[in-house]
């Protein structure tokens, strides 16, 4: 009975704290407030364009092609989000889940029956194969440090990131 409320207590916690950091980036967006549109184009060791200009209040609309041959990501975050979000993406290549140029969605869900963090279901975030396109809908309500990078191992350090301006 114990750990049972240990774990209620551990989820709910976690669930909150995960919450609090979001809401310190901003929050999922309704396609009906967009006011701008920004194309990010992925390659494989950069993105284009390397700065963001946004609005704080503003929502906006990410069309994102992953224009190179490997597997990427655009995860909107602070710089500490991104770094607690790495371990994640590894774990999730070290789970056949993320291969060089392909994403096993069948392991994925697999897995997230297990650990719902391999499900990477994240609303900041896109996840892409090679030559795929995604729109993500985000609003900017506060004025924290952020940027669009690529979580997969090694890619944000070889130059995958962004920066976005709040003005």
């Amino acid at each position: 009975m114990r750990l049972f409320f240990i774990t209620i207590f551990t989820l709910l916690f976690s669930t909150q704290t995960f919450a609090a950091a979001m809401k310190m980036v901003g929050m999922k967006g309704k396609a009906s407030d967009v006011t701008k549109t920004i194309t990010v184009n992925m390659y494989d060791n950069y993105y284009e364009p390397k700065t963001i200009n946004v609005k704080k209040g503003e929502t906006v609309r990410f069309i994102v092609e992953n224009k190179g041959v490997l597997v990427h990501e655009f995860n909107i975050a602070t710089m500490k989000m991104h770094k607690k979000h790495g371990p994640e993406m590894l774990d999730m290549m070290k789970n056949g889940i993320l291969l060089p140029n392909k994403i096993n969605k069948e392991r994925m869900k697999q897995m997230a029956k297990m650990n719902h963090k391999m499900a990477h279901s994240h609303s900041n975030s896109v996840l892409l194969e090679p030559k795929q396109k995604a729109e993500l809908i985000w609003k900017f309500t506060s004025n924290a440090e952020l940027f669009g990078g690529c979580n997969v191992p090694g890619h944000l350090e070889a130059g995958m990131i962004s920066k976005i301006n709040i003005n």
